[in-house]
């Protein structure tokens, strides 16, 4: 039996939706083409228009919403698959189904705001632009919890500097950059239609171009200019850090026979990198802190002493039956430490039920407990330091969580679960974007690379190469104050979000309500005419 003409124009528009997906990834490090972002939101803004102009069917958004989805983070997190399979040691058929259905997993809501978006589109174009920037920005950010979430590849990940957007981070927050960035996408779609409507016309209107050009313009320009503010200010005086990439392969790391190596390893980057606040990645060394021989421990600690500074150490500590993902101080000041609170999925907790899945992988110190929610920030070499430990630095409103008091932003990765994939510059994108929102110096200390310095304004100030073995030494400064995204978190954000899509929403419903009852209303007075001119004609008759 043929198929319809409207299932055709719908394969054709998820396959469209599904490259242009696949596309936006080269919006993001490490292509960093942010403008890209705008052309792929804007085509899902018009894939999903042209559902809505039609017999706006949610299912049918849905699927548009889910093809876009599903291509964006299939071509963006292949990473999953080379953690599994390549360092895990799962069996590659498995390990291939299981990147698939957890992609399969994150289209959820993108699909969501596509079946709303179709079902709730408004007639005017600017209010269509604002409801679909609203049901994205709401998308990304269940996205971002649900599940414990996933916030890896936001729209708003894509404009740090030089982005003009960027400068709407300490205000809103990623998911406020987000937001700018679907309307943009939005408004230059609609400018590129018009346009092309236009030069096929004998004559054309201007103001259909003059209002979305200075609608965009306006969102470009505000965002440039925001971006000059500075929110913090420098706070004591500038201090050496030396962060230590010792670029120890994930394939051997965990072996017995290496652990000497790793330590002589460390040792050795301290020792010629001399600072007053020397950082180790996480998990730097293979074992858990009461296995690391006492005179070790002291050793590194003479290395600090000797420059009146602070060693921050990267690995894993146990208390009684439970294992924490941690960073431990060794130096002039008294021990401290911090305990890892936002636990990965299948890497450092097994959720329940899925012991049957890790049970398949080799992944070593996979059952790791949660730290306390609320940890204050370290005091180290004269500064307040709030350290988070790799995937950590994704959640912006925890990481604000120990500001305004803390100085200083320290993250510990190991991303050499990750190979030579996307995954290394997609972190340090997302730790440019915290540097943003805070108004904080970010150093990062990796094993593999990104070892990085990102200034208050989300610039990168120094950088290692990635697999090599070295140590980025530097001067940095500690900041205080509080932009208002310290002070408020996403929540501006996404109540502009709820109030877009709840407002503009409402008028489309009593629109549609409206037009229903006027066309219910005409075949009534249709069919009444229609009745009493029969019964004229009876009576004549």
């Amino acid at each position: 039996m043929p198929k319809s003409p409207n299932s055709r124009i719908l394969r054709w528009r998820l396959l469209a939706a599904l490259l242009i997906g696949a596309a936006g990834v080269f919006a993001f490090a490490p292509f960093d083409w942010f403008p890209l972002n705008w052309l792929s939101l804007g085509g899902l803004f018009g894939l999903l228009s042209a559902e809505a102009d039609g017999d706006r069917r949610a299912r049918r958004g849905a699927l548009i919403g889910a093809a876009f989805a599903f291509g964006l983070f299939l071509a963006g997190v292949t990473w999953v698959y080379v953690s599994l399979s390549v360092f895990g040691g799962m069996p590659a058929w498995l390990a291939g189904l299981a990147t698939v259905l957890f992609c399969v997993v994150l289209t959820t809501f993108p699909a969501l705001a596509g079946a709303l978006f179709v079902r709730l589109a408004a007639a005017s174009w600017l209010s269509r632009s604002l409801q679909f920037a609203g049901l994205w920005t709401l998308a990304e950010w269940l996205r971002a919890w649900v599940f414990t979430g996933f916030p890896w590849l936001a729209a708003g990940y894509a404009h740090v500097p030089p982005s003009p957007l960027a400068g709407y981070a300490p205000l809103l927050g990623v998911y406020g950059v987000s937001l700018s960035a679907a309307l943009a996408g939005a408004l230059i779609f609609l400018l590129l239609r018009r346009a092309l409507a236009q030069s096929t016309r004998a004559t054309g209107s201007l103001p259909r171009l003059a209002l979305p050009l200075l609608s965009l313009a306006l969102i470009l320009a505000g965002g440039a200019l925001l971006r000059h503010l500075r929110w913090t200010h420098a706070v004591g005086e500038p201090l050496s850090v030396a962060l230590l990439q010792g670029n120890v392969p994930q394939e051997i790391k965990w072996r017995p026979e290496r652990f000497t190596e790793s330590l002589r390893t460390y040792y050795r980057l301290a020792q010629e990198n001399p600072a007053q606040l020397t950082i180790l990645p996480e998990t730097a060394l293979p074992a858990f802190l009461d296995q690391i021989p006492t005179e070790y421990l002291d050793e590194l600690r003479q290395l600090a002493l000797r420059r009146h500074g602070e060693l921050l150490l990267g690995i894993a500590v146990s208390e009684g039956r439970q294992y924490f993902n941690a960073a431990v101080s060794l130096g002039v000041s008294r021990r401290q430490s911090y305990r890892k609170v936002h636990l990965v999925p299948f890497g450092e907790f097994v959720p329940p039920g899925f012991a049957w899945f890790m049970a398949m992988a080799n992944i070593p110190m996979s059952d790791f407990t949660a730290g306390a929610a609320s940890q204050p920030p370290l005091s180290l070499a004269g500064q307040q330091v709030a350290v988070n430990i790799c995937y950590e630095d994704a959640f912006g409103e925890e990481i604000i969580g120990a500001l305004p008091a803390a100085t200083l932003l320290v993250n510990i990765s190991n991303v050499a679960w990750f190979g030579d994939s996307l995954a290394p510059a997609q972190h340090l994108q997302i730790a440019r974007m915290r540097a943003l929102e805070s108004g904080r110096m970010m150093l990062r200390a990796t094993n593999t690379g990104m070892t990085a310095i990102v200034d208050v304004d989300g610039q990168v100030r120094s950088i290692l190469p990635p697999f090599t073995r070295a140590a980025l030494v530097d001067k940095v400064r500690g900041y205080t104050g509080a932009t208002p995204f310290v002070r408020f978190g996403n929540w501006p954000a996404i109540t502009l979000a709820l109030l877009l899509v709840a407002l503009l929403s409402r008028r489309q419903v009593v629109a549609t309500n409206t037009t229903g009852w006027r066309r219910r209303r005409s075949r009534d007075d249709d069919a009444s005419r229609i009745h009493g001119q029969g019964a004229i004609r009876d009576v004549k008759g």
